[in-house]
Order: C-alpha cells, then structure tokens, then sequence
C-alpha cells in the first residue's frame, strides 16, 4: 500500500486526468468513485506493481517471486481489458482482445486468490464484450456523466425547500463535460 501511496504523490498526470488523494487505502482517505478506480487502475496501480515486481522476478525460481508474477500478470489482464474497454472507437480485434483478457483474468482468479468467490459482477464484465459489439464503444453508453451530475446535485444547498430556484441546476453537468 506504500507504495501505491508512494507512485500516487510521485506520478504527474495531465491536467484532464482526475487523481486519487495520496492518502488512498487510509480510512480517513474514504471510498473511490467509479471514475477514480479507473485512474487507479489505469496508471497508478500499474506502476506501483511493476516498480515492485517487474524486475527480474521472471528469472527466479523461488516461488515467492514467481508468485508476485503471477499476480503481476492477473493484474495487467485487467488493466489491459479495462484500457481496452474504455478506448474511444471500437473494433472487432479489440473486443475480440478484451475478451481475451477477461476470459484470463477470470480463469486466473482462483489460482491468485484461492480463498476469494467469483461474483456476479465478474460475470459481468465477460458480457462487456456482448455489449461492445451491441452498443460500441463504453463511453457512449457508460453511467459517469450521470454518476457525476448525481453528485453535484447532491451537493446543491437546497434546505429541502421544493419550488426554489433551478437556475444554475445545469452548471453542474456543464461542468463534468468541459
């Protein structure tokens, strides 16, 4: 964790990429929200793991190690298939890629975590690939712009007084998409 929390401060990202607080994983630090776990997941758990276990575990026999890149390799499954799910346009090779990442992710699991269940939502993500050959790319069909329109409004002071003023209600959502 210290070192996630470490990649976290010492990572520049680009002024359009939403951070995670540095503090990640402490309670005082609270939940992620969806688009924050993809950050997470996209750059900063990637570099944290590899600078940890990247590096000559590949040419060790102790199990340990081999171990680590094991769960190295689970991780950059996910990673890849989530990269390749959010990418702009879509493909026949990238979601037959996505698939391919999912399907090793998943068969993976039990072997990395052997005392963990498969959940639904693991399932899930293997109907990803239906999806993206219904519907196309994620981000024309995923919740975010309403996930954050939903947590500005919860933040509007209202003192829940119906027929007040909505005047500025769309400021909001201008705001998540500029």
């Amino acid at each position: 964790m210290q070192r996630i929390q470490q990649v976290i401060k010492d990572t520049h990202t680009p002024s359009w990429v939403r951070s995670v607080l540095h503090n990640f994983g402490d309670a005082r630090a609270g939940t992620l929200k969806a688009n924050e776990w993809r950050t997470m997941v996209m750059i900063y758990l990637p570099l944290a793991l590899i600078s940890l276990w990247g590096r000559n575990y590949k040419d060790r026999a102790d199990g340990l190690e081999s171990q680590y890149c094991h769960i190295l390799e689970h991780t950059m499954d996910l990673v890849s298939a989530v990269r390749i799910a959010c990418l702009r346009s879509m493909a026949e090779e990238r979601m037959t890629s996505y698939c391919g990442h999912i399907t090793s992710w998943l068969k993976s699991f039990p072997e990395v975590f052997p005392c963990a269940s498969i959940r639904p939502n693991y399932h899930m993500a293997i109907h990803i690939y239906d999806y993206l050959r219904l519907f196309g790319p994620v981000r024309s069909w995923w919740c975010f712009p309403y996930e954050c329109l939903i947590g500005h409004l919860q933040h509007m002071p209202t003192n829940h007084r119906f027929g007040t003023s909505f005047q500025n209600c769309g400021s909001p959502w201008y705001s998540c998409h500029s």
